[in-house]
């Protein structure tokens, strides 16, 4: 699933983004976005393997909780001068088409 790449892909840039926060923030911000990250492309595979839609459905909300979460963890990264604009700006970018996936694959299995 194209999605679920672009996902790995933003938990695996997110992961090399923390690399540089303070030492302080191992169990703060660093624990945090890249659990919810991780989560993001984890929700989808396990949605993917489910039999009935509304589990696969439940798993793609969580994707998506856990996609919201990274996005704020991100601005509030931004806002306390631990991440720079293009930084945030790129992965902002990458989640916002994280999103609409998620969402056009949600809206798909509505519809069943």
């Amino acid at each position: 699933m194209v999605v679920w790449q672009k996902a790995l892909d933003l938990s695996v840039r997110i992961f090399k983004l923390t690399e540089k926060l303070p030492r302080k923030e191992d169990y703060g911000l660093t624990s945090q976005i890249r659990r919810s990250a991780l989560s993001v492309p984890g929700n989808i595979a396990e949605g993917f393997g489910r039999k009935h839609t509304k589990d696969k459905l439940n798993f793609y909300y969580d994707s998506r909780g856990s996609l919201a979460e990274t996005k704020n963890h991100l601005i509030y990264g931004k806002r306390v001068d631990y991440f720079t604009q293009t930084e945030r700006a790129d992965l902002m970018q990458l989640s916002d088409d994280i999103w609409k996936e998620l969402n056009m694959l949600i809206s798909s299995l509505q519809k069943k």
